[in-house]
């Protein structure tokens, strides 16, 4: 029976997946390299938490209480002792994965379920980083994780029925939809998504149309709730990027390589909301208002 959650990574998949434990009860350990991470992440949270009170989703006892079941900590081997569950939600960048999934090996209990929130890395390939292939699943949650209903749970190679079945029940629990994905590039999500939006950006850069007449085709002619520019900010181009490059290496085929203006965008800094800047300037508000004066007519 899965009680203690240990969450890895603070930032914004991080602290939504922290938040979404802790608001169903169960007890969590929030682990980054550094206290002012974490104070970050507790923050966010905080600030999510009031805006469902604000809904009238919440009260405030019931933000105290969620907020009472998170601990924070900057060691993984302090926090993952009594462990039945450790989610990674570290940056997509499979090196670092696969030495976190190491230690996340070593400091836990033999019952512990090891998770990873990646959005394309292969889950073999994590769960061949540790001594349990068997309790090695995928959980990769939507951004923003409190409001959005999906997970793609995935299965490696060696992943055990047990431990799928354990993992797709408790996702009912948080209030989500577990769908069942096997293990290929990119889960079913990012497959299809990810070159969408490589598309959008294309078109882009052939001069077809600006980023607002895109997106605005997007959301009024395809119903889409944001355009797929502003989608790209709102996730980070780099994540976008390291996404692309994964399904380019896994697949070897040129319609997932990324678009040379994409790539240029994240060597010169410019990762959407996260860095100010992206398609859009989000220098003065958060939504997706003002097109980036490199982009402007």
């Amino acid at each position: 029976m899965i009680k203690n959650i240990v969450v890895i990574g603070a930032g914004t998949m991080g602290n939504g997946i922290a938040h979404t434990f802790a608001q169903s009860g169960f007890k969590v350990n929030l682990v980054d390299v550094s206290q002012e991470a974490l104070d970050r992440g507790l923050q966010t949270i905080t600030t999510n938490l009031d805006r469902i009170i604000a809904k009238g989703n919440l009260t405030e006892e019931q933000k105290a209480e969620t907020l009472g079941n998170i601990t924070t900590f900057t060691q993984l081997k302090d926090a993952a002792g009594n462990a039945d569950l450790i989610v990674e939600a570290a940056t997509e960048n499979q090196d670092l994965k696969l030495k976190i999934f190491g230690q996340m090996d070593e400091f836990s209990p033999e019952h512990c379920i090891l998770a990873t929130n990646t959005s394309s890395i292969s889950i073999t390939k994590i769960a061949a980083a540790t001594k349990r292939a068997d309790k090695v699943i995928g959980m990769h949650f939507m951004n923003p994780v409190p409001i959005m209903k999906l997970v793609e749970i995935i299965k490696g190679y060696s992943t055990s029925k047990e431990t799928f079945d354990v993992i797709y029940e408790m996702s009912k629990t948080l209030g989500k939809v577990p769908v069942e994905v096997n293990d290929y590039p990119g889960f079913v999500a990012n497959r299809i998504l990810m070159p969408m939006i490589n598309e959008s950006i294309e078109t882009l850069y052939n001069g077809v149309a600006g980023v607002e007449e895109i997106d605005t085709v997007m959301k009024l002619g395809m119903a889409h709730p944001m355009g797929p520019l502003q989608l790209a900010d709102f996730i980070g181009l780099d994540v976008c990027l390291a996404i692309l490059n994964v399904m380019y290496d896994g697949f070897k085929n040129p319609k997932y390589a990324p678009n040379p203006l994409l790539v240029n965008m994240v060597m010169a800094g410019k990762l959407g909301v996260k860095s100010g800047e992206g398609f859009y300037d989000y220098s003065e508000s958060k939504k997706a208002e003002k097109v980036s004066k490199m982009f402007l007519k």
